[in-house]
């Protein structure tokens, strides 16, 4: 036996092969769940496109919503203020009493929170919900508004990409937004620039992940 001392090599160890295989199947995994969650939104898309065209060849021309003209005033104010581009889409929830909605583009939305409070056309002066959704493809931040004048409450939207998810607080206008925004951001990760204490607000600070998106998977199970 020798009592040779041999010096370090100073060379860090090889990294170990299975550590190399787990993070290959773990970002397999993470690109299959995705491609299963676009699949799953383009099937119920399909289905929902296929059932409007039959009721649509069943039924006479639907009369238009008596809430259209509010809706068309909602959108004139907001594209000439905002532009063209910042309204992606607006529609009739004949669902919920004809509520008037819009789609805005999230970059727009610090400047549109403005606007839909102090605007003379628009007054939305209480917020009455705001809340957060997982479509599998994106991620939307949903806003309920009334105008306190004639009681007439709007809908607004933004959709947001999974992977960095972000919109302006509006809670700089509506103070109520800052527990609905923590919750959005504890439950779904979504960011909100300008929020003034942008921390969870049901899970300790530790918690991995965001319990209400789709593609989340607890470290523990059971928990």
């Amino acid at each position: 036996m020798s009592d040779e001392i041999k010096e370090p090599s100073g060379e860090p160890p090889a990294p170990a092969e299975g550590g190399a295989d787990e993070a290959a199947a773990k970002e397999a995994k993470a690109k299959a769940a995705a491609e299963a969650r676009a699949a799953r939104a383009a099937a119920r898309e399909a289905a929902k496109k296929a059932e409007a065209g039959e009721e649509a060849a069943d039924a006479p021309p639907k009369p238009p919503s008596p809430k259209q003209p509010v809706l068309d005033g909602f959108v004139g104010i907001l594209k000439e203020a905002l532009g063209e581009a910042a309204v992606l889409e607006a529609f009739i929830n004949e669902r919920d009493d004809h509520l008037p909605c819009v789609v805005l583009d999230p970059a727009v939305m610090e400047a549109a929170a403005a606007l839909l409070h102090d605007h003379p056309g628009l007054r939305m002066t209480y917020l009455r919900n705001l809340a957060g959704s997982d479509l599998e493809t994106h991620l939307e931040v949903i806003y309920h508004f009334l105008r306190m004048d004639d009681m007439q409450e709007f809908g607004v939207k933004v959709k947001l990409d999974r992977t960095a998810p972000s919109v302006a607080s509006i809670t700089g206008i509506w103070a109520g937004a800052d527990w609905h925004e923590r919750e959005i951001f504890d439950l779904l990760g979504v960011d909100f620039p300008g929020h003034p204490n942008l921390v969870r607000i049901m899970l300790p600070d530790n918690w991995e992940g965001h319990p209400l998106r789709k593609d989340y998977e607890p470290l523990d199970p059971e928990v």
